[in-house]
């Protein structure tokens, strides 16, 4: 039973397969003769642009002729291999591994047929083949793996990728030449040389730019010296403590001259260059936190008196009210 069943299956495969090309091979020569027309018509009117100044819409319209001509191209190969299966559909009935000979056009019909929307017939060539030979095989040429076998010229005519700027100006040059016009492609040649900018990276680019930039100041700013910076920081500091601090006392004057000297002291630590001796600078800065402790101090017992003196003044002024009284 199952002997019957294999020889029906045989039978079957090989009449469907038969009757897929026949007919992908029909609408293949149909669609070849209607894209001629298209590319005629489409070449005459690349030329009127060209002869009437408007190169710019012909370097458009000429990317839409580079693809017609690709799938035109694509097609006759595809016909030429839907011929030769046809031709050995007897030979791929009786074995069941694909034969060597017919893996190039199974493989390029296989990874043709879902890019190829108008012949809807390849499709069906396609299923037979993967209940022939599996999935693994089908998947095989569609993922284009080393192994696959897809013809190299198949794979290129019906990529998507946009045709470069010498394949496109050479194609307005055959359409010039062909009718017989005095084109002068120096613009054109210009324009498709041009590096055009990347507007989305270019904001990138320029930030990584400023960033470069300022890397050297900021490294310059890490190595140089940290005696440098923390007096002046610390100066304006004990600035604004000596500010709030004051009072109408005479031992302000102290906290006044001291803190002179603790800026002076700042000054000097700042003139120093920077090659000085670690120890001078840790030195200095210890000179400087003790004056300006000894300042601080001096401040806080100049505001306790001050205090006090208010305070007795007002007890005064409060026995004076009840004596008269």
């Amino acid at each position: 039973m199952s002997l019957l069943n294999q020889l029906f299956n045989r039978g079957v495969f090989g009449t469907r397969c038969k009757t897929c090309l026949n007919l992908a091979i029909s609408r293949i020569k149909l669609l070849q003769n209607k894209r001629d027309m298209q590319l005629k018509q489409m070449c005459k009117e690349i030329s009127q642009f060209l002869q009437a100044g408007q190169e710019a819409i012909a370097r458009i319209r000429v990317e839409h002729i580079i693809r017609e001509q690709n799938i035109w191209a694509a097609y006759e190969i595809l016909e030429l291999f839907c011929e030769f299966v046809l031709a050995r559909v007897p030979i791929i009935e009786n074995q069941r591994e694909c034969p060597a000979e017919l893996r190039e056009a199974i493989a390029s019909i296989i990874f043709a047929a879902p890019r190829c929307s108008d012949v809807p017939d390849l499709l069906h060539i396609k299923n037979l083949f993967t209940t022939k030979y599996g999935k693994e095989f089908v998947s095989a040429a569609s993922e284009l793996r080393p192994d696959s076998g897809v013809n190299r010229t198949i794979i290129e005519k019906l990529s998507v990728t946009a045709p470069s700027g010498e394949v496109k100006l050479k194609v307005l040059r055959e359409i010039a030449e062909e009718y017989n016009i005095a084109w002068d492609s120096s613009k054109t040649e210009a324009e498709f040389r041009k590096n055009h900018e990347d507007l989305l990276g270019g904001a990138k680019q320029a930030s990584a730019g400023i960033a470069l930039s300022h890397t050297p100041s900021r490294n310059g700013s890490n190595n140089s010296p940290s005696y440098t910076t923390e007096p002046s920081i610390k100066s304006e500091h004990d600035k604004q403590e000596y500010k709030q601090l004051e009072s109408p006392s005479p031992s302000n004057n102290n906290s006044l001259f001291n803190s002179n000297e603790i800026e002076q002291s700042h000054k000097n630590n700042d003139v120093f260059p920077a090659g000085d001796a670690k120890s001078e600078t840790a030195f200095q800065s210890s000179d400087v936190l003790e004056k300006a402790r000894a300042a601080i101090a001096s401040a806080d017992r100049a505001s306790a008196a001050a205090r006090a003196a208010a305070a007795l003044v007002q007890s005064n002024f409060g026995s004076l009210k009840l004596e008269g009284k």
